[in-house]
């Protein structure tokens, strides 16, 4: 049985992928090191989503537990159209790293099994790591479990995120869904000016109805 290392971004998109590579006869070990989760909350979330999905299915995991906030944001800011590209290097290449350390011969990522992901690059990313490392990169289109992997997520009430991860990634889902715009501007049909007057007013009725509403 070949061993494989198995770069998990979150536990829904691990799903597919881990059942594919054992039906493929490999032992998977999972690795875990995801800086681009923001804030700390939503890291926390998706990585004990990992760790409660890992031990139902009893996979060995190896944590690099590591909230990198400020290493992330100076490789990506002024690039931030770029991010995806170093955020998908930092986590192959830190995957190909340990699988070199820990003598396992090959290693691919969850990241394969995403369609909101730039596929083509993560592939010649783990292919050029694989060459510097001295490892082989298992290359599936894990896509093709899309639909499976969420349906399996839902029936076992895995923690499903609603954005990618980092903190930009987060604003676009909010823009997307038309409660920001794109330029930063606010939606005026949220704006709302009060007079200094109307303020003291405000106060003065709190005041005469008491803690509780009382008169």
């Amino acid at each position: 049985m070949t061993k494989i290392l198995f770069h998990v971004c979150c536990a829904p998109c691990s799903i597919y992928p881990i059942k594919r590579l054992k039906e493929n006869k490999m032992e998977v070990v999972g690795y875990f090191y995801n800086p681009n989760i923001h804030p700390y909350q939503e890291y926390k979330r998706r990585r004990d989503a990992v760790q409660s999905y890992a031990d139902l299915i009893q996979l060995p995991v190896i944590y690099r537990d590591e909230y990198n906030l400020e290493e992330f944001l100076r490789n990506v800011v002024f690039r931030e159209k770029e991010r995806c590209r170093y955020c998908y290097h930092s986590r192959l290449e830190s995957a190909a790293r340990t699988a070199a350390q820990e003598k396992i011969p090959q290693f691919t990522s969850s990241l394969l099994y995403s369609r909101h992901q730039n596929h083509q690059l993560i592939k010649d990313m783990g292919e050029s790591l694989a060459k510097q490392y001295r490892l082989k990169f298992y290359y599936e289109d894990f896509r093709k479990g899309w639909n499976e992997g969420i349906e399996t997520s839902k029936r076992l009430s895995i923690y499903r995120q609603q954005y990618c991860g980092c903190i930009y990634s987060e604003k676009e889902r909010y823009i997307k869904a038309g409660k920001l715009l794109p330029n930063n501007e606010p939606l005026m049909s949220k704006v709302l000016m009060i007079q200094p007057h109307e303020k003291q007013q405000n106060r003065e009725g709190r005041r005469k109805r008491g803690p509780r509403g009382e008169t």
